[in-house]
């Protein structure tokens, strides 16, 4: 019988600590409201988070946990975590609501705010929570990734960012899916996700509000697939803007499909400015559905920001790019411009193109400069490309 009762208080014990440890599934779970928080949307919940960031990302094993549960709004001030993180694999589960403070509380900061993650391998963030940028009266950033290898980001919603709502930065392998971005159509600068410096890029599934750019693709970015975005209202899904201010910048191999603008300022974008230098090529627009927008199809390499950034006759050099099944309607009368610098773009290829005007009765027309490359099928006609017209 003692040794029955010894044998007993083994087991019990033992399930007691495996229950605290983990042991069994290999993960390791924390919730921020178990290091203090207090999620009413009004009380700073920054530090508690903190807390939970480090135990979370000092976590040993196969995966770590960071649970931010439902049903309550944690209020952040601008907030930088920190890795790598010791787990293999590290999980944010948004449930509640991340909310900003209002601009009355705001102290305003460096370009990489709000919350800002950096050097944290293996991150996932995923959860039917919301991220809420609290963005009207103090526009700024929002969620920043820097060195973040091998990120996925799932599910979420971003609302009302005080600046980009997310930005990838010198990140490789990076899979962004079934978001929803929403910010008002007169949000100043509010791009929905900004890439640079970052390779392997796809974002899938996904549907983008906001006041600038659906997707900005800057330099030093390669093998971007941007595939099923809905995007509008915003600027378009564009390739810059480059070369501002003299930069050298380089970005290729960059693949849109199966994508929607609706009442976007633009569409298929590709922007650069006088003076700078590199290269913008092999970028393809495929299978896109146009619902109203304004600039459907535009290469603008003139393009300067506030009077500025337009200083010298270098360019960037545009070249290998492709515009095919693209149909729909254009808010504008003019649907295709290709405005080049005068050392010109090249191979340019326009299949199966037809844009008509969203106001019934008028035509639309396309506007040519320095552009060089072939047309088959596309309407309306591009002038100064060979080929055939639809």
């Amino acid at each position: 019988m003692e040794d029955l009762l010894i044998t007993s208080s083994f087991l019990i014990l033992c399930i007691d600590i495996s229950s605290l440890v983990g042991i069994g599934d290999g993960r390791n779970t924390f919730n921020v409201v178990d290091f203090g928080a207090i999620g009413d949307g009004k009380t700073d919940d920054s530090d508690a988070f903190a807390k939970a960031w480090t135990d979370f990302c000092s976590a040993t094993g196969d995966s770590a946990t960071l649970e931010i549960p439902a049903n309550k709004a944690f209020l952040l001030k601008s907030t930088t975590f920190r890795g790598p993180c010791k787990s293999n694999s590290v999980n944010i589960q948004v449930s509640g609501t991340i909310v900003a403070p209002d601009s009355k509380s705001w102290k305003q900061c460096g370009s990489q705010c709000w919350l800002s993650l950096y050097d944290v391998q293996g991150l996932s963030i995923d959860g039917s929570g919301t991220i809420d940028g609290n963005g009207r009266g103090w526009w700024n950033q929002a969620v920043y990734f820097h060195n973040c290898n091998n990120l996925q980001v799932k599910g979420i919603t971003i609302v009302n960012s005080p600046k980009s709502h997310i930005s990838i930065n010198t990140c490789n392998g990076v899979s962004v899916s079934n978001i929803h971005i929403d910010s008002p159509e007169d949000s100043p600068n509010t791009d929905g996700i900004d890439i640079s410096f970052s390779t392997q890029v796809n974002i899938l599934d996904s549907s983008i509000k906001s006041g600038d750019d659906c997707v900005a693709i800057n330099g030093g970015s390669s093998n971007i697939n941007i595939t099923g975005v809905a995007c509008g209202p915003g600027h378009g899904i564009s390739v810059g803007s480059l070369g501002l201010d003299g930069a050298d910048d380089k970005v290729e191999e960059v693949h849109v499909r199966n994508c929607n603008f609706t009442g976007t300022q633009n569409g298929a974008r590709i922007k650069t400015s006088p003076g700078g230098s590199g290269y913008a090529r092999r970028i393809s627009f495929e299978h896109i559905t146009l619902i109203a927008s304004k600039n459907p199809i535009i290469i603008d390499q003139h393009y300067c920001v506030g009077g500025g950034g337009c200083k010298g006759t270098s360019a960037v050099n545009v070249s290998e790019v492709t515009y095919s099944d693209v149909q729909g309607s254009s808010a504008d009368e003019k649907a295709i411009t290709f405005d080049c610098s005068e050392e010109g773009c090249f191979g340019i290829k326009m299949e199966q193109v037809s844009i008509t005007s969203s106001v019934p009765g008028k035509e639309t027309t396309a506007y040519c400069q320095n552009a060089h490359g072939t047309s088959t099928s596309t309407s309306p006609h591009v002038g100064c490309l060979t080929g055939t017209v639809f």
